[in-house]
């Protein structure tokens, strides 16, 4: 229930984005998304804008195009479901928002005096991979292998998927300015590791 409720809200909110001329779309990502500068004091912003604390939930729910709004519901359509069986409807809205909360602050706080606003759910969601590697670290997740000329789907244990999907976010954070625009590997780091933990007081 809870689950295809964020779905729903992520694609009205995108499709609202959608509906908009360029420059107003422009404005409503710096309007509701998450400027670290803002939120910590060291910019101010052109327009009058939501409570900065509040930019933390509403980014939540914009994306930036259709390839990043289907990248995150298809993460969070596959892997949302089960965390939501194993903590129930109500505690697991709370874990959701509360590691897309700890994924905000942890790119504010790579880049405290960036003015680029960070918008998506990939924050959040990246919360709920980090609680199924530890709740279903052996299940069987089919993954479709694309090696030049060879296509094939391959089921692999949930613990060699996420973990190389983690590793992945740890190097390409390495080599990425998290004050430039882009993707917030910070985020996705920070979400997953809450996810990991939070999960064992959330169960």
């Amino acid at each position: 229930i809870v689950n295809y409720t964020l779905l729903g809200l992520c694609v009205m909110v995108f499709l609202w984005q959608f509906s908009l001329s360029d420059f107003e779309g422009e404005a409503a990502v710096i309007m509701f998304g998450l400027i670290p500068g803002d939120l910590f004091g060291t910019v101010k912003s052109q327009i009058e804008r939501p409570p900065d604390v509040l930019t933390i939930f509403t980014s939540m729910f914009l994306h930036g195009g259709w390839m990043h709004l289907l990248g995150n519901m298809g993460y969070l359509w596959i892997f949302g479901d089960n965390i939501e069986a194993s903590l129930g409807h109500v505690r697991y809205l709370m874990f959701y928002l509360l590691c897309g909360v700890v994924a905000a602050m942890a790119h504010a706080l790579a880049a405290p005096g960036s003015d680029i606003p960070m918008i998506g759910a990939s924050g959040a969601i990246s919360g709920v991979l980090g609680a199924y590697l530890v709740l279903h670290p052996r299940a069987n997740i089919r993954v479709f292998v694309w090696i030049i000329i060879y296509f094939s789907v391959w089921n692999l244990p949930a613990f060699i998927v996420l973990g190389f999907w983690f590793g992945g976010q740890l190097l390409s954070s390495m080599n990425v300015d998290p004050g430039e625009p882009g993707i917030a590997f910070m985020a996705h780091i920070g979400g997953f590791v809450a996810g990991a933990v939070l999960v064992f007081f959330f169960k």
